[in-house]
């Protein structure tokens, strides 16, 4: 699995690298969209993972083309939910653009992936050309912080004091489609958050040389930090206009929207928490047997 998604990404990358600005800088210049045909391996790569957690969305329809800014959840990690929902965007010719937060850019390799699948830094500038352009845009207001969650932080919010992505899409007259993301933060166990005195040297490497989050230890697959192949599921809300911002971005409007985004996201959990439930798939079991229905 892991040696398919490698040589998916490898060429991706080739395919993509002559329109990969590679650093973050005065010059820098937001790079055109990736193809969904130019994503093709990176999601044949990730079939046989599809097929085992069948993840069950609920909403895509309210997802456009274009124009629209995507705001949701962001679970720990940060990475296992978004490789699987990835693919369910480019099977429908959805192109998504992340906004990634600047030490991303500052890993070799990592840098050159994440610009292959679309993510640009998170700057307003760069934010104001997707727009202008009518791409769609994905954003997590809690950033590395809700990333690195502590213990007791399950499923939590935690945008501390941030109204950029309301403000910018007040400017840019753009909607918001709320989604929630549930399944990973029950497939991995915190066993250290960064809270703990054991990983201060982490918490002092990742904010001296990436200005970033140190993420906490997890275990998912025996003591491997490995989700448990449990379903994810996935929720899109109907757009919320920000027309009636009349474009007037300020703090007042920005923080109304904020929380009209934010109390979405967080029904839309509930939604997902009630109809796991009632899920007859939720079990590995029942998918690999095909039993029960569809997602």
């Amino acid at each position: 699995m892991g040696q398919l998604l490698c040589q998916s990404l490898q060429a991706t990358l080739q395919s993509y690298a002559p329109n990969v600005a590679k650093r973050q800088d005065s010059s820098y210049v937001v790079p055109p969209a990736p193809s969904p045909e130019a994503l093709a391996p990176f999601v044949s790569a990730l079939a046989p993972l599809r097929r085992i957690i069948k993840p069950k969305l609920y909403g895509i329809e309210n997802v456009p083309e274009r124009g629209a800014l995507l705001v949701g959840n962001h679970t720990l990690w940060g990475v296992f939910d978004l490789a699987l929902l990835g693919p369910e965007f480019i099977d429908r010719k959805i192109v998504v653009r992340g906004l990634a937060d600047h030490f991303h850019f500052k890993v070799p390799l990592h840098r050159d992936a994440i610009t292959a699948m679309g993510a640009v830094p998170g700057t307003r500038d760069n934010v104001r050309e997707l727009m202008r352009r009518g791409d769609n845009i994905l954003v997590f207001p809690g950033g590395a912080r809700e990333v690195a969650k502590r213990k007791g932080e399950k499923y939590q919010l935690i945008w501390k004091n941030r109204i950029g992505f309301a403000l910018m899409a007040i400017e840019g007259r753009y909607p918001i489609i709320p989604f929630a993301s549930l399944g990973i933060e029950d497939a991995l166990d915190i066993v250290l958050d960064t809270e703990n005195p054991v990983l201060a040297p982490a918490r002092i490497f990742a904010k001296k040389f990436l200005d970033a989050e140190a993420l906490p230890i997890v275990r998912g697959v025996g003591p491997l930090p490995i989700p448990r192949p449990d379903r994810l599921y996935f929720w899109f809300g109907e757009p919320i206009s920000t027309l009636e911002y009349d474009g007037v971005a300020n703090e007042e409007s920005a923080r109304d929207l904020r929380a009209r985004t934010a109390a979405a996201i967080e029904g839309g959990l509930d939604f997902l928490q009630a109809e796991r439930e009632h899920d007859p798939e939720r079990s590995l079991l029942r998918r690999i047997l095909g039993s029960g229905s569809e997602a």
